[in-house]
């Protein structure tokens, strides 16, 4: 990776997500007139994931043997046949896992999706337009009411998050220990 590209994926690995929901915000919904919809809370979640992937499958690229990709070029593979048959392949399950722990990473976030998609009570399926209902929120609504059902209710949705990243991490983890031993053996 280039130094300045690796400079901006470092400074956007401490970019708070409540920052990200504003640029998108900005350019999106007020620059564009888009206005507020799943995709826009898409595009901002994407701005958060972009370190974590981007540096986990940097790290996984280079895990990648230097002689299979001299012995491809060896064999008069040109370089983008070298990256999309051997480097790609190899490192498949590595990069898996990098878009796993970058879902992870943006699953719980609120602000970005607060700013770009607000929060509608009922679910909307049409992500292009209008607000969205997510757990996040749901929770946050919930967790606010005086009614000791509604509290329950909202542990509940902290609960199903806590466990949807814990499954996605458990996922990563055997995703990544399957390719280590497929690269091993």
């Amino acid at each position: 990776m280039s130094p300045v590209i690796r400079f901006f994926v470092d400074a956007m690995s401490g970019l708070p997500s409540i920052v990200a929901g504003l640029l998108v915000y900005t350019v999106w919904i007020l620059r564009f007139g888009m206005g507020y919809s799943g995709f826009a809370a898409s595009m901002a979640l994407t701005v958060l994931m972009l370190p974590t992937v981007t540096r986990t499958a940097e790290e996984i690229l280079r895990t990648v043997p230097d002689t299979l990709r001299e012995a491809a070029l060896a064999l008069g593979a040109p370089q983008w046949r070298v990256v999309l048959r051997v480097v790609v392949p190899t490192a498949s399950s590595g990069l898996m896992t990098a878009a796993i722990l970058g879902v992870a990473r943006a699953i719980g976030e609120t602000a970005p999706v607060l700013l770009t998609a607000q929060y509608a009570a009922a679910t909307n399926t049409n992500v292009f337009e209008g607000k969205q209902a997510t757990l996040p929120m749901f929770v946050y609504q919930l967790i606010r009411q005086p009614n000791q059902t509604q509290i329950d209710r909202a542990w509940t949705g902290a609960l199903t998050l806590l466990l949807m990243v814990l499954v996605l991490f458990v996922l990563a983890r055997s995703i990544g220990e399957r390719g280590r031993r497929k690269r091993g053996a």
